[in-house]
């Protein structure tokens, strides 16, 4: 195996992961959203208001992608934005119960992808898969 080929093993895992966590999602009757938007979710179950500011950041994307991710969330009821009463510029994103009433389902199907994901992989080998990870993420 060359050195080159684990990119191409950590793009078809993560495709593979995404396509799992959509099946989850659509099993559970969640239909309309993806990962993507899932990342801003999970931000929100544990942070109930952020600014988009502070979502692009979290999930590191730029704000014009989580503007668009966000108002898809508004228009199926998930979220709700607010502006800041003294800085009209600050738009504050908050879950609306509906998308608050996703958190159990969202946590158990974290549960399910880190079991596979981990599945016959010893405690040791995942802290080292992660510390490698954590390296090559710091290097770009």
């Amino acid at each position: 195996m060359e050195t080159r080929d684990a990119i191409s093993l950590l793009s078809k895992i993560r495709d593979k992961v995404n396509r799992f966590i959509l099946s989850e999602m659509e099993k559970a009757g969640i239909d309309g959203i993806g990962t993507s938007h899932g990342d801003i979710l999970y931000a929100l179950f544990y942070t109930p208001r952020l600014t988009m500011a502070e979502i692009s950041s979290r999930i590191q994307k730029d704000k014009s992608t989580v503007t668009a991710l966000v108002e898809k969330l508004v228009r199926l009821g998930y979220v709700m934005k607010e502006r800041d009463r003294h800085d009209a510029r600050i738009v504050y994103v908050a879950l609306t119960e509906k998308g608050m009433d996703l958190k159990p389902t969202f946590e158990s199907i974290s549960n399910k992808v880190l079991s596979v994901f981990y599945s016959n992989i010893p405690t040791k080998e995942q802290k080292d898969l992660l510390t490698i990870l954590n390296k090559i993420n710091g290097n770009f």
